[in-house]
């Protein structure tokens, strides 16, 4: 691993070319509250406040902010379906891992995370496959098809899992 940020690499959009591979995209989002329970689960206790890498949040934090996000896409996912190219919010999530919060335990944000990905999961899955053609428009980002949403959270799960499973032990 080169760079400790991006243990799976940085986020490239590749358009699908097949239902089946936004199908995969949809099952690592069902999958992430699993993955991360078992990254979480082989990290021993007493590294829950550890940083994931120098400079980094700690476990704890990171775990909040997977729910954080999560939940934004969820709702950015929803905007998509229903409005015509809306503009999302960004947040700043360096901020938001410090609010008091921030040092609750885990299971708090895991049953977030368990329940949006439940709620995610049934709503991509359902969703028609000419409706991921919909577009959002993020202030700093531009215009994103809900296609590259998909991707884009999909990758956000496999990284920071990655990121559990590379703390230092």
């Amino acid at each position: 691993m080169s760079d400790p940020r991006y243990p799976v690499g940085k986020f490239s959009f590749t358009p699908f070319t097949q239902e089946s591979e936004r199908q995969a995209s949809i099952a690592e989002i069902r999958d992430l509250p699993r993955n991360v329970r078992s990254a979480l689960a082989a990290l021993a206790e007493d590294k829950i406040d550890t940083p994931y890498r120098e400079g980094g949040w700690t476990v704890r934090q990171l775990i909040h902010h997977i729910a954080d996000s999560h939940m934004n896409a969820f709702i950015r996912f929803r905007l998509g379906l229903t409005e015509d190219k809306p503009t999302i919010k960004p947040y700043d999530e360096n901020a938001w891992s410090q609010l008091p919060d921030s040092s609750l335990p885990v299971e708090h944000s895991l049953a977030i995370i368990d329940n949006v990905h439940h709620r995610l999961t049934v709503m991509l899955e359902l969703t028609p496959a000419d409706q991921f053609a919909r577009e959002i428009v993020h202030p700093d980002n531009g215009v994103m098809t809900l296609d590259k949403l998909l991707q884009l959270y999909a990758w956000h799960g496999r990284h920071h899992t990655a990121h559990i499973t590379n703390t230092p032990r």
